[in-house]
C-alpha cells in the first residue's frame, strides 16, 4: 500500500528535505531561558549601580577625610604652643622684675617650645663639624682650611620636620687649601 497524498504532499513520513516541527514545549523553554536571562541581567545592572554609588560614597567621604586632616592638621602643635604663649606673655608682664628670675622664666619657656617641636618632629639641624650637605645645609660663605667641605661655623641652625627639611642651617664651609691656593693666584 502507498501512502495517502494529498495537495501538500505524503501525509506521513514525507521527503528527507522537508523541514520537521520542533514539539511545542522546545519554544516555552526558549521563552523561560530569555526570561531567565533577563531576570539576572536586570540583577547584575542592579548591583553594578549600587557597587558604583558606594564607590561615589567611599570617594566623597575620603574627599571630606582628607579636608578635615588638612583643615586641622596643626591643631596638636597649637595646642602645644599655646602654653609657650602663656609663658611669654607672663614674662612681658613682669616689669621690674629680678634679671635672672627672667633669664630663668625664658629658659623654661625655651624648654616648652623645644618640648612641643619635639612632639611635632620638628629637629633642629645644627651641622658644626660636620661634612657639608648640600640638601641639608646651604653654603654662605667658606674659608681655606682642610678638610675641604667641612663645616667651619654656622650662622643660623636649620629645622626639620619629621625627614624633610624645612629651613636649612646657614653654614660656613672650608674651601680645600689645594682650591683657595689656585683662587689666590688668580687675583
Amino acid at each position: 500500500m502507498e501512502p495517502e497524498t494529498g495537495p501538500e504532499g505524503p501525509a506521513l513520513g514525507g521527503a528527507a528535505n522537508e523541514p520537521t516541527l520542533q514539539p511545542p514545549e522546545a519554544g516555552s523553554d526558549l521563552r523561560a531561558e530569555l526570561e531567565a536571562a533577563r531576570k539576572k541581567a536586570a540583577e547584575n545592572h542592579d548591583l553594578y549601580l549600587r557597587a558604583r554609588a558606594e564607590l561615589e560614597n567611599v570617594r566623597r567621604r575620603a574627599q571630606e577625610d582628607i579636608a578635615k586632616t588638612q583643615k586641622y592638621a596643626i591643631e596638636s602643635f597649637a595646642e602645644s604652643l599655646v602654653p609657650v604663649a602663656d609663658s611669654l606673655e607672663r614674662a612681658l608682664e613682669s616689669n621690674g622684675a629680678d634679671p635672672e628670675k627672667l633669664r630663668e622664666g625664658v629658659q623654661m619657656t625655651l624648654k616648652q617650645l623645644l618640648a612641643a617641636f619635639e612632639r611635632a618632629q620638628l629637629t633642629e639641624i645644627n651641622p658644626a663639624g660636620e661634612k657639608f650637605d648640600p640638601h641639608r645645609h646651604q653654603a654662605i660663605s667658606t674659608v681655606p682650611g682642610s678638610p675641604p667641605n667641612q663645616v667651619v661655623a654656622v650662622l643660623r641652625k636649620g629645622w626639620m620636620i619629621a625627614d624633610r627639611v624645612l629651613r636649612p642651617a646657614l653654614v660656613t664651609v672650608t674651601q680645600g687649601l689645594e682650591r683657595a691656593s689656585a683662587d689666590t693666584s688668580l687675583r
